[in-house]
């Protein structure tokens, strides 16, 4: 269970980006967040879980901070992300996700297999997906 969470919050570290656009325009991505709420295959994780993470995004590059240090690079379009775990556990594995960001906070539901994106941000319908909102430093 610690492995997966490890790599699920690594996972948030590739889903987020820069500049990019959807419907509603540009958003901007760039900058350090701090994890407010997670929760894997339905069950919300304790805060304890994840007060130490902290998830830096810069551009298409990413750079995870846990118990250990993942980066990697993401791509997204229209609301959905792909995430290539370059160093650090995640490494050589691929990580698909859906975001959105709302009133300053970032929900990212990443689905741990990597094979589609998640089609909501919940996580009962599956224990393969990890739910993570994040607050902007």
């Amino acid at each position: 269970m610690r492995f997966i969470i490890i790599c699920t919050y690594l996972l948030l570290a590739f889903s987020c980006s820069t500049r990019k656009s959807n419907s509603n325009g540009p958003i901007v991505l760039n900058g350090s967040w701090t994890p407010v709420k997670q929760e894997i295959a339905g069950k919300e994780l304790p805060p304890a879980m994840f007060q130490n993470q902290k998830l830096v995004i810069n551009d298409s590059t990413y750079k995870f901070t846990a118990e250990s240090v993942d980066k990697g690079i993401i791509t997204f379009k229209n609301g959905k992300m792909d995430i290539f775990g370059k160093e650090g556990v995640n490494a050589g594995k691929h990580f698909t996700a859906i975001y959105k960001l709302d009133n300053g906070q970032l929900t990212i539901c990443y689905n741990l297999r990597g094979d589609t994106c998640p089609v909501a941000f919940e996580t009962k319908s599956s224990p393969a997906l990890f739910l993570s909102s994040f607050k902007k430093d």
